[in-house]
């Protein structure tokens, strides 16, 4: 739930990209600064908060965070004009690096290691989830009493996901505190180093077009208004399909599973400039595009445990900050992207980046 509540906070104003930018009055791309300045937080905090942290019981560390994500939704709600929405996203961008480095960690802890590729897969199953009860029911909200209503909600789950982890979870002690050096020694590790190019490259191309995805789908396919939340509400079942799916195959197939993955992200990214404005194409290649991305963290996250030779939390707070930048990047040069060149142009970039993962995956970057 703590993953729920923070990707479909960080990922809210993708539905609600158009109305933000009519009632702040600025432009699509500059809306997409409230993707970027979280992504860049997270990608700083992710490692800031695991070696802070050091001996502090991890369930007090995620109840506080999610204390101030309340708050920093709270905010964004009540915020006057972008420049107070951005200093929220600021609040928003610590919480999504702090709960998902020591969530991400936390699968090896709560249940028999036979268990902990299911667990992992649970886990990230809150971000399959966000996408189908959190951007979707966002845009809802947003139709029918505003954005900010949006984001009103998302502070009161918050609050409430809160007092359920006060109550629910165990203790966490921590063993062995976070250390810089065994980050260092980390990035060192070359089997972890090219999953973290791979993430690199694969995130940013998908948030350079899914940043953009309601203005993709009216703009480009013609669907009215109050066909995007079915459309990402259909999005998110296949999210979740290929969470699960994904999760149980990486077990076995590391490679090959994430071979499928970009490969599908390549194929949807490609062929979308082209068959986009058919709406039945359209449809179908967004289906696609949820069943691939769905599959993502979960199977990017496997890579980085069997990586990580033992040093699991260490080894997740540098892909969370490597994938929260990667956020970041691909929403700024999403943005700058579709200012000046359009919406198929940035497609096509992002499935560039797509290119750049498979050659990641293949081994010639992040050796």
């Amino acid at each position: 739930m703590a993953t729920f509540c923070v990707v479909t906070t960080e990922m809210l104003p993708v539905g609600l990209l158009v109305p933000i930018a009519a009632s702040l009055d600025v432009s699509v791309g500059r809306v997409g600064w409230l993707m970027v300045v979280p992504g860049l937080l997270a990608a700083l905090c992710a490692p800031l908060v695991v070696i802070g942290a050091r001996g502090i019981d991890r369930r007090r560390i995620l109840c506080g965070l999610l204390l101030l994500l309340a708050l920093a939704n709270l905010g964004s709600a009540l915020a006057p004009g972008m420049a107070a929405f951005l200093a929220a996203r600021v609040l928003v961008g610590v919480c999504i690096g702090g709960i998902w480095a020591v969530a991400g960690g936390l699968a090896g802890r709560l249940v028999p290691a036979a268990s902990i590729g299911l667990a992992t897969a649970v886990i990230f199953g809150g971000v399959a989830v966000a996408s189908v009860l959190g951007v979707p029911l966002g845009a809802l909200i947003g139709n029918l009493a505003g954005w900010r209503s949006a984001f009103g909600a998302m502070a009161a789950l918050s609050a409430a996901v809160l007092l359920l982890a006060a109550l629910a979870l165990p203790p966490l002690p921590v063993a062995q505190s976070v250390t810089a050096r065994q980050l260092a020694d980390q990035w060192r590790n070359p089997g972890l180093r090219r999953g973290l190019f791979i993430t690199l490259f694969l995130v940013a191309g998908h948030f350079m077009a899914y940043t953009f995805v309601r203005p993709v789908l009216q703009t480009m396919a013609g669907f009215a208004a109050d066909w995007i939340g079915p459309l990402l509400f259909a999005y998110g079942v296949a999210g979740i399909a290929g969470n699960f799916l994904a999760g149980g195959a990486a077990a076995r197939r590391l490679r090959v599973t994430l071979l499928a993955i970009v490969s599908g992200l390549l194929a949807t990214l490609a062929l979308l400039p082209w068959l986009g404005d058919l709406r039945g194409a359209a449809g179908a290649l967004l289906l696609l595009w949820g069943l691939s991305y769905g599959g993502v963290s979960v199977a990017l996250q496997t890579w980085v445990m069997q990586a990580a030779r033992g040093a699991v939390e260490a080894a997740t707070s540098l892909f969370v900050g490597v994938f929260n930048l990667a956020i970041a990047l691909g929403a700024l040069a999403g943005g700058a992207s579709v200012d000046h060149w359009g919406l198929p142009a940035t497609l096509l970039a992002a499935a560039a980046c797509m290119l750049a993962a498979l050659a990641a995956l293949a081994g010639r970057y992040g050796r």
